[in-house]
């Protein structure tokens, strides 16, 4: 166990030496309403709040952890994504990142396709990938490790289409698959036994699948998240990123077998599950 001497050597040799000290970088889930999560990035001094629909959670947290805000991410419009938003300022003012294809009631930076921030108190810069389908002005928060992709990846899933079209959400889709596969998704809510039930309707006989559906129920009984994913895991278990597979081709029952119609018909079945 480190002593107080050991610590205070250390830190003097890395200032002598001009060594870099990396602090960690914590990412938790705050649960909100009945299946949201509000990740929140923190190094024990500064936070980064993605998607605050509920400001309560957040501000408990924060104070719980003694967390200065840094910086909110929205990555679209639903209130459930940016509905404490305004009470979150009034507890800790911050700058807002926000899609320019949409309109929010607070003052933020708008980002589009190609974008790129640094959050430089958590030491962390991202780049924005508009991802219509879901909403038409969707976007996400991507670097070399994390994808904060809101509701258009899920575990084993995708988001309703409420605004765009098979089409894009399909394009939207198949750009993150091109991600490196240790990217760890985050997406906001908690859908993935439910989708993986889904899932295994089309492609009963995935053992990727059988053993996600296993490792999230003993996660579930035990009231944890199931997330975050990689885009290697959901590349082998998530249908929508599947679409070519003959198992999902033939259940999918889709009016012919090229990929954007076997997406449109498993999400219009995803609907009505």
């Amino acid at each position: 166990m480190l002593t107080q001497v050991t610590i205070l050597c250390y830190l003097l040799h890395c200032y002598v030496n001009k060594t870099t000290i990396k602090i960690m970088l914590n990412i938790i889930p705050i649960p909100a309403f009945d299946d949201n999560y509000i990740w929140l990035l923190h190094n024990a001094r500064y936070a980064v709040v993605v998607d605050p629909g509920d400001a309560r959670p957040v501000i408990e947290t924060l104070d719980k952890l003694h967390l200065e805000l840094a910086a909110i991410l929205i990555t679209h419009h639903h209130n459930d994504h940016v509905g404490g938003v305004n009470t979150l300022l009034a507890h800790q003012a911050a700058p807002v990142y926000a899609p320019r294809y949409e309109t929010f009631n607070f003052k933020h930076t708008p980002l589009g396709e190609g974008d790129e921030i640094t959050l430089p108190e958590i030491a962390q810069s991202f780049r924005i990938m508009w991802l219509p389908g879901h909403t038409l002005g969707h976007i996400a928060y991507v670097n070399d490790e994390y994808l904060f992709c809101g509701d258009t990846l899920f575990g084993a899933g995708c988001g309703r289409l409420f605004e765009g079209t098979p089409a894009q959400m399909q394009n939207s889709l198949q750009r993150l698959k091109t991600l490196a596969l240790g990217t760890k998704v985050f997406c906001t809510h908690e859908y993935t036994a439910k989708n993986i039930a889904f899932a295994l309707t089309v492609e009963p006989e995935n053992i990727d699948l059988l053993d996600r559906k296993q490792l999230v129920d003993k996660l579930r009984i035990r009231r944890l998240p199931s997330l975050p994913s990689t885009i290697e895991l959901e590349l082998k278990t998530n249908p929508f990123l599947r679409c070519s597979q003959v198992a999902i081709v033939k259940n999918a029952h889709s009016e012919s077998s090229d990929e954007l119609s076997v997406f449109t018909a498993l999400r219009t079945l995803r609907n009505h599950y």
